[in-house]
């Protein structure tokens, strides 16, 4: 059950925060500065590459390398194919993970690296392998990492992973904590930028870090529940199961993640899918035991001594539609049909990557509410 109480006492929320989980949140934006610095730092503004990479590989563990492989897919897939280097072992533990290259890589194909970690052995076999292969390899990972030592300088380059202004504990750089995804995914920008895949000068991070603070106000705790758009999401997904229904190219990553960290922080279970295929893929579940007006007897529940039943939420996350074409009018017409709440989000005017970044941003705080107060 959700503590709603909770969401409005900042001070409270504060000490039940044993993570750090809202203050990575707010900080996102310091991270992108810092992450940007960190790239630049390295050298990526200086690379002269000979061309765009023929593909992109991308290899690492856990949430936020998931979703910087989802999220470059979308960005920077049509420019060249990008392919995400699944894991094999015998446990998610960063001494039996393993990653292969496909057969066909070489030469001119480009592998990323990215970790919270840094001591996965796999990896750095991995940057020896495409050492072998001629790839270009570029990781960003803990600084003083085994994988850092392993990669800087001889097979490729490396960017230290930028970590929170303050100290920051195992918990709170933990692969799904909502700055571990900036530190990875920015320098990643601005090396894309560099050869060609994508549009990301350092004018555009740095809208993406303004976007990022901005929302980071709109949403932090001391603002109160009916203006705080992270807060209100979060308490109308308590107790419910939500179905993430995404439109626009970069809406469909940004609802991938949060029923991500959904599951991995908060322990509450999402699905999500794209418009309109969303529509046929989840329509049975409005329809069927999950339904709002499933449980006729649910109004005669003693509210104290028996729980809550779950049932479906819609979040409908959108951006800019493919074409000009919604399917959001369809989607509003079965969830309404089937007396099912809805709660939409609408980035504001900017480029593709701050309408993304703030898709991110408040997904990210509706999270880390729900998780503190959640009891």
């Amino acid at each position: 059950m959700l503590d709603e109480s909770l969401l409005d006492a900042p001070e409270a929320l504060a000490r039940a925060d044993r993570r750090g989980l809202l203050r990575g949140a707010a900080e996102a934006g310091a991270r992108v500065r810092t992450a940007a610095r960190h790239a630049a730092e390295a050298g990526i503004a200086e690379l002269k590459p000979e061309g765009r990479p023929r593909s992109v590989l991308i290899a690492g563990p856990g949430t936020a390398a998931a979703g910087v492989a989802d999220l470059i897919t979308a960005l920077a897939g049509a420019s060249a194919p990008v392919t995400r280097l699944e894991s094999t072992g015998v446990a998610p533990a960063a001494g039996a993970l393993r990653w292969s290259l496909p057969g066909w890589a070489g030469s001119v194909d480009l592998l990323l690296i990215t970790t919270t970690d840094g001591t996965e052995p796999g990896l750095a076999l991995l940057a020896e392998q495409a050492y072998r292969r001629g790839c270009n390899v570029v990781a960003v990972a803990p600084q003083r990492s085994p994988l850092a030592e392993a990669v800087d300088g001889v097979h490729g380059l490396v960017v230290p992973m930028a970590s929170a202004p303050f100290e920051p504990d195992e918990a709170e750089m933990s692969a799904a904590s909502p700055g571990a995804l900036w530190s990875l995914f920015t320098p990643l920008l601005a090396l894309l930028d560099r050869v060609g895949l994508l549009s990301a000068p350092p004018e555009t991070i740095e809208k993406v870090a303004a976007r990022l603070d901005r929302t980071a106000e709109r949403c932090g705790p001391a603002i109160a529940t009916y203006s705080n758009p992270a807060k209100t999401l979060a308490s109308e997904l308590a107790e419910s199961l939500p179905l993430i229904w995404t439109e626009g190219m970069g809406a469909a990553p940004a609802g991938r993640r949060f029923a991500a960290v959904l599951s991995e922080l908060s322990g509450h279970p999402a699905l999500a899918a794209e418009l309109p295929e969303a529509l046929p893929a989840h329509g049975v579940l409005l329809a069927g035991s999950l339904a709002a007006g499933a449980d006729p007897d649910d109004f005669f529940r003693d509210r104290v001594e028996e729980p809550e039943h779950l049932h479906a939420r819609v979040v409908l996350l959108r951006d800019r539609p493919v074409g000009g074409l919604s399917a959001a009018p369809a989607a509003r017409e079965l969830a309404l049909s089937h007396d099912t709440p809805i709660s939409e989000l609408e980035p504001e005017e900017g480029n593709e990557l701050e309408c993304l970044a703030e898709l991110l941003a408040i997904t990210d705080f509706a999270t880390v509410y729900l998780t503190i107060a959640s009891t």
